[in-house]
């Protein structure tokens, strides 16, 4: 290594800092510990620098579901969207950063969304002892802010893991060019997985002890950037069977079979069917075609929330008029589960894990088509 760069301290002396390689993997380990900011989250996403709590150095991957652990991962972050970050940590001067490595993480990564759950995370993390003084709680609220959803947050992890949204990083105190052409060309391919690499160099002043990190963040190409979104908090479509499979692992069977009978409504009515992962949530968002143009009037989320859109259509002269939103909020306030958020000109919803009867489930059939038809005569629309 020849690579040199200069620190000017508080005493305007000059130190010469030369690129020196560490002493061992586990400091260079250690450091991204206790340190996790040195991952570099601001080149990541500069319009949101990715921030992460450490969940543990050396966390078990199984092989298979319900069995022990085969392998084990250098550290597992997760970031503030709830997106789990797998870090595997290599030196230059170990051969198998070039190829060996890159099979090593994606055996990680495959076993890690078949068999992790969400419920493991959270409690290997809130096992752990206090990182920089800090306990578990302080650690999320530093993450999160002072008034956020720590339950959400866990949600929003199952929901990423479901939805195979993670994040592999590469870490080395030099990347070499093999490893550099690999992440780059899996970062173009992979999505909505994301993976990167991370060089952080060091550099020492050998007389007065000081040392310099420097992290670089490798495989982010304009077109890889461009595709995926999942730092960005935009949406990314998905198909039914992953939004299915994401609303069944809720484990509520009336969720499931509601949500099933929703999706062949609209797809019966011609709807455009669009499923989409959020930074938040997993959508199912039917569009359909009023006068010339798509229209999405409802959403239903995984977690449940059947949401309809008033908000879109208050100035729709057909739902301006107050007959028409009392009809609606009273078909509204006969389903168990109807919540009045925002008002009737808001975001009124229901939560479908309420509609347990069969004539409860025909009423929201009966609202939907009267809701659609409503939409239709305020356009002109038959």
């Amino acid at each position: 290594m020849s690579g040199q760069i200069y620190l000017l301290d508080d005493n305007s002396k000059l130190h010469s800092m030369r690129e020196t390689p560490y002493d061992s993997e586990s400091l260079l380990q250690t450091l991204l510990a206790k340190y996790p900011h040195l991952l570099a989250g601001e080149q990541m996403d500069m319009k949101s620098p990715r921030r992460w709590i450490l969940i543990s150095q050396e966390f078990g991957v199984p092989g298979e579901q319900d069995g022990s652990n085969r392998w084990s991962l250098d550290h597992l972050f997760i970031d503030q969207d709830g997106i789990p970050t797998l870090v595997e940590v290599k030196r230059s001067s170990d051969t198998r950063i070039r190829r060996e490595v890159v099979g090593q993480m994606l055996d990680y990564a495959a076993n890690a969304v078949s068999y992790w759950s969400m419920e493991k995370i959270r409690a290997r993390f809130e096992s752990q002892e206090t990182n920089d003084g800090l306990s578990v709680d302080e650690q999320l609220m530093e993450l999160l802010g002072p008034n956020a959803d720590v339950e959400a947050f866990w949600e929003r992890v199952k929901t990423n893991l479901i939805a195979e949204r993670i994040r592999l990083v590469f870490v080395a105190d030099v990347i070499p060019s093999e490893l550099r052409a690999i992440v780059e060309y899996l970062n173009r391919q992979m999505s909505p997985t994301e993976v990167l690499a991370v060089e952080v160099k060091q550099f020492v002043d050998d007389s007065s002890r000081l040392k310099t990190l420097v992290p670089t963040v490798i495989g982010q190409t304009v077109a890889s950037q461009t595709k995926r979104s999942a730092s960005s908090g935009v949406s990314q479509n998905i198909q039914l069977d992953e939004f299915i499979d994401a609303i069944e692992s809720q484990g509520s069977p009336v969720r499931t079979a509601v949500a099933k009978t929703i999706i062949d409504w609209a797809s019966s009515r011609g709807a455009e069917m669009v499923f989409k992962l959020g930074s938040r949530d997993i959508g199912f968002t039917p569009g359909f075609r009023i006068e010339d143009r798509i229209q999405y009037p409802i959403a239903l989320k995984h977690d449940g929330l059947l949401v309809f859109r008033m908000r879109n259509y208050d100035s729709h002269p057909q739902f301006a008029q107050p007959e028409v939103l009392a009809d609606m909020r009273s078909r509204l306030e006969s389903l168990p589960g109807f919540n009045i958020r925002g008002g009737m000109q808001g975001l009124p919803c229901v939560k479908v894990d309420q509609i347990t009867k069969e004539e409860d489930l025909n009423k929201l059939l009966q609202l939907l088509d009267w809701f659609l038809e409503k939409l239709r005569l305020t356009t002109g629309t038959h």
